[in-house]
C-alpha cells in the first residue's frame, strides 16, 4: 500500500497560481473522462443554436474548452481574472478577446449566442448566485443559450467535499428561482456522469485534495488532515481489482433565452 509522510499534514489550500494547484489540475485532467464527454455534449449544444456568431466563456480557465468551442463561432470572448490561467488561455485560444476583470465588474462588448459559465459559482457567495447568473443571462443574445455547470450535489466528489468541509452546492434551487423570475425562457437541468481514474493512491489523494478545494479551506480551523483524506479515498474510491475511481458527476443548467424579450 502506498503511503506518504505528508499525509499527517493538513489538507493544503491550493492557490490557482501555485505549482501545487497546476500539478493537481494536470493530474486530474490526465485521469478524467470529463473533456471527452463534456466536449461532445457541448458540441451538440452549439450545433443546435440558431446563430453561432459569438461565444462568451465566463471563467475560461486554461482555455481548453474555450478553444474547442471557439471552432464553432465567428468570434470568442473569454473572461478570466487569473493571470496564471490567462497565460494558458492565450496559448490555447490566441484568437479570443480576453477580458481580465472579475464577473462582477466585467462588461463584455457583445452578447453571446452561447454563454458558458462552468465551475465558477464555487467562488461566488451563494447569496450572489442569482445576481451573477442573471447578469450572464443578460449577456446572452435573444435566441441564445446560457450554460451553467457545477458539481452534482450527490456526486461522490461533492459528498467527499461535504464530508470534510460541510460545503454542498446545488443548481436546482437556482434553476427554480430563475424560472420564477424569468418564465419566458426555456430551462433544462441535465447530468453528465464523469469519472477520474488512476492506478496510484498518491495521485488519487492529490486529486481528491484538489476537489475539496472547491470549499474555502483557508477558513476552516482546523483543516482536515491528509491522513483522513487518504483514508476516505481508500474507503470510498478503491476499485475491487486495482486503482481508484472518483466520480464527479456534473449538473448542466441550460437556459434558452427567448428570441423576443
Amino acid at each position: 500500500m502506498e503511503t506518504r509522510a505528508q499525509d499527517a499534514d493538513p489538507v493544503r489550500v491550493l492557490d490557482v497560481a501555485s505549482a501545487d494547484y497546476r500539478r493537481a489540475f494536470e493530474l486530474f485532467l490526465a485521469g478524467t473522462d470529463e473533456k471527452r464527454i463534456t466536449h461532445t455534449w457541448l458540441g451538440e449544444i452549439a450545433d443546435a443554436l440558431p446563430h453561432r456568431r459569438v461565444l462568451l466563456d465566463l471563467g475560461a480557465g486554461d482555455g481548453r474548452t474555450t478553444a474547442y468551442l471557439s471552432r464553432s463561432f465567428d468570434r470568442t470572448i473569454a473572461v478570466e481574472p487569473s493571470a496564471a490561467m490567462r497565460e494558458k488561455l492565450g496559448t490555447a485560444c490566441p484568437e479570443a478577446l480576453v477580458l481580465p476583470e472579475p464577473l462582477d465588474r466585467v462588461r463584455p462588448p457583445e452578447q453571446g449566442d452561447l454563454v458558458h459559465l462552468s465551475h465558477v459559482l464555487y467562488y461566488v457567495p451563494e447569496a450572489d448566485w442569482l445576481g451573477t447568473v442573471t447578469r450572464a443571462l443578460d449577456w446572452t443574445a435573444p435566441g441564445g443559450t446560457l450554460l451553467v455547470v457545477l458539481q452534482n450535489p450527490e456526486s461522490p466528489c461533492m459528498r467527499m467535499a461535504a464530508h470534510f468541509t460541510g460545503v454542498r452546492y446545488d443548481l436546482g434551487p437556482l434553476a427554480d428561482r430563475l424560472r420564477e423570475r424569468h418564465p419566458e425562457h426555456g430551462y433544462a437541468l441535465e447530468t453528465l456522469d464523469l469519472h477520474y481514474r488512476t492506478p496510484h493512491l498518491a495521485e488519487a489523494v492529490d486529486v481528491a485534495e484538489f476537489m475539496v478545494n472547491v470549499a474555502d479551506l483557508a477558513s476552516l480551523d482546523p483543516r482536515p488532515s491528509r491522513a483522513a483524506l487518504t483514508a476516505y479515498v481508500q474507503d470510498h474510491f478503491a476499485l475491487p481489482a486495482d486503482g481508484y475511481a472518483i466520480g464527479h458527476t456534473q449538473d448542466m443548467l441550460i437556459v434558452r433565452r427567448a428570441a423576443q424579450v
